[in-house]
């Protein structure tokens, strides 16, 4: 059976039960503000709970949306996470009640860092991320996690961006990468980009790395207080 089973994954991951739960939310355009300010005001009371890895709110690419990213050690740890929330008072009168009549749509994933990718941080507080999702051909990282990578690596090595993750779906749209980018400035990443794509080993790699790909969408994002990565 195990061959059949493998076939059947997603592919490769990190060699432990390690996953992120990647929460999309759409604010009603009237209500963003004051869904910020509850945010900022009482999530604490939610990361008491379990560990957030970032919070943003999207610039470009996308309107009144907020993401974030949440860090499980396994699936039993997030079940007991999330009925340890519903039982928080504090936690459902402050926060959930008031917010839910902000939210106008949730949506959620499960993604896994790739194995060759490490959650990194950037160097310093202040900047813009890049919120890069590439839709994929089915196949999986056996596919074109190769040419994916090689393609990742050429954009680090230009030194103009800091990467901060790789994560490839598990549950939600399969075949999905979500790619999270730092950058100083809106503008750095313009002329880091465009210089980029003069690059010769950026531009092969990025040729090789398309026949894979069927479509990709980015989003410029702002980190909240609240947010870990900054």
């Amino acid at each position: 059976e195990t061959p059949v089973l493998a076939s059947l994954a997603t592919g490769p991951r990190q060699n432990n039960g390690i996953f992120y739960e990647i929460r999309t939310y759409d604010i009603k355009p009237s209500r963003m503000k004051e869904f910020v300010e509850l945010v900022n005001k009482y999530f604490h009371l939610r990361t008491a709970h379990s560990e957030l890895v970032g919070l943003w709110t999207v610039e470009l690419g996308a309107m009144n949306k907020a993401v974030h990213v949440w860090k499980y050690d396994n699936f039993a740890h997030r079940t007991a996470v999330r009925k340890a929330l519903a039982n928080d008072k504090d936690w459902q009168g402050k926060f959930i009640s008031p917010a839910l009549t902000c939210i106008e749509k949730q949506h959620n994933e499960v993604a896994y860092l790739v194995p060759w990718c490490q959650l990194g941080k950037p160097s310093k507080e202040g900047g813009v991320y890049e919120w890069v999702t590439f839709q994929m051909k089915p196949g999986g990282p056996a596919l074109w996690g190769e040419s994916f990578q090689a393609a990742i690596n050429a954009h680090i090595n230009t030194g103009y961006t800091k990467l901060i993750g790789v994560f490839h779906t598990e549950y939600g749209l399969l075949n999905t990468v979500h790619v999270i980018w730092w950058n100083e400035s809106p503008d750095h990443r313009a002329a880091g980009r465009h210089s980029a794509h003069e690059d010769a080993r950026v531009v092969a790699a990025v040729r090789d790395s398309v026949r894979f790909l069927e479509s990709q969408h980015n989003m410029l994002m702002i980190p909240l207080a609240c947010s870990p990565l900054k």
